[in-house]
């Protein structure tokens, strides 16, 4: 399936398990750059190793407004 989003920019959150990893790995599978976003820093940079293209990471608690 053609989702039309190669060389588009996906911030996917929770990217490290359940369904943010499963987004994250289909938006890369399908072209898209990821950036993808979590709490934990060590999490992200293994989930990011398992994905195609070269995503990006940032370690980020989105309930803090600071």
């Amino acid at each position: 399936m053609d989702l039309g989003i190669d060389g588009k920019i996906a911030l996917v959150t929770g990217a490290t398990s359940g369904i943010g990893w499963a987004t994250a790995k289909r938006l890369a599978e399908e072209g898209a750059r990821v950036i993808c976003v979590d709490l934990d820093a060590e999490k992200l940079d293994a989930a990011a190793r398992d994905l195609p293209g070269q995503p990006e990471t940032v370690a980020a608690d989105l309930r803090d407004t600071a």
